[in-house]
């Protein structure tokens, strides 16, 4: 087949797996669109929101949808490495074993990703980047497609250790998950309080995600469209030549060129879903927000006058 004939196909598939998601996914449309972005550019997310907005069922339906393993990992105080990464013991034969930890999956949720200390989320770090992790000198492969969502609870602050920069920069989105309407949450509660339940069926296997992965990297770019985005994220970066200056004003840090790649990745995808062979402007504007929003540190002046990351964002297009 032809990528023309690979994407047509993927928008009709795209069409199909979100119809089966909204079996049981009630209302959250942005937030399930953003999650698949940035599963088909091979990205990770980070899920912001507060406890019982079906966080968990969201993304064990799309895992299911999708056709892929899904692991979840609740993240404690007392969580160490090996637990996520899995360890080495003694067999019946006296001869080293390993056994694989949760890790090994398609899809992992890091369930309160911020709970657990820097030492555990840093085992996260290689598996994000690399697809493999390092287990007592042994590196091993984790099977493709592969995708970390980590939720984090803004809620609460205390006995809570805050993902650093570098860590936060490994995950192309950080998703605002936000309360149901009133509509909506009449629905899930109609849909959560009966006997009845939805079964989701899998519309794809993992070498036609990966297929589609593919295709979708070789999706052609105007150069003005790769310099908006560049300029995009380089308006970002306060006492710089193209600094804004809203960002001179209330921002310590821009975000880095690892923003500009996933700019375009995701738009990229973006344009793929609707049927487009080449993304545009509209299509870097229609992501940049969950792509920026946690690589901008504001200063202690925006907090003061409740200038939000949106605003900020909007301000640059």
């Amino acid at each position: 087949m032809s990528d023309v004939a690979i994407i047509e196909d993927f928008v009709k598939k795209y069409g199909a797996l979100k119809k089966e998601i909204s079996k049981v996914i009630i209302g959250q449309e942005e937030v399930v669109n953003q999650i698949l972005i940035s599963i088909f550019s091979g990205g990770h997310s980070l899920l912001i929101g507060v406890p019982g907005l079906a966080k968990t069922l969201m993304v064990n339906t799309i895992a299911q949808a999708l056709g892929l393993d899904f692991k979840r990992i609740q993240f404690t105080p007392d969580l160490m490495p090996s637990d996520i990464l899995g360890s080495e013991i003694l067999d019946e034969n006296r001869n080293f074993k390993f056994i694989k930890g949760p890790i090994f999956a398609n899809i992992i949720l890091a369930d309160e990703i911020n709970r657990t200390p820097p030492k555990t989320q840093a085992a996260l770090l290689e598996a994000m980047q690399e697809r493999a992790v390092t287990v007592a000198g042994h590196r091993y492969q984790l099977n493709l497609p592969y995708f970390v969502l980590a939720t984090q609870n803004p809620i609460e602050q205390e006995g809570t250790y805050p993902l650093p920069e570098a860590q936060l920069d490994r995950f192309m989105f950080a998703i605002n998950l936000q309360y149901p309407s009133f509509k909506e949450e009449v629905e899930v509660v109609k849909a959560t309080t009966t006997d009845v339940q939805q079964k989701v069926n899998a519309l794809f296997t993992a070498k036609e995600i990966m297929d589609f992965q593919h295709v979708i990297r070789r999706i052609p770019v105007a150069d003005n469209v790769v310099e908006y985005a560049v300029s995009l994220v380089s308006k970002t970066r306060p006492n710089t030549d193209n600094a804004a200056s809203i960002v001179n004003e209330f921002v310590d840090w821009g975000a880095g060129p690892r923003a500009s790649q996933n700019l375009i990745l995701a738009a990229k995808t973006h344009a793929a879903t609707t049927g487009k062979l080449s993304p545009d402007i509209e299509n870097i504007q229609a992501i940049a927000t969950g792509i920026l929003r946690h690589r901008i540190i504001k200063n202690y002046k925006a907090e003061a006058e409740g200038i939000t990351d949106e605003k900020i964002i909007q301000s640059l297009f």
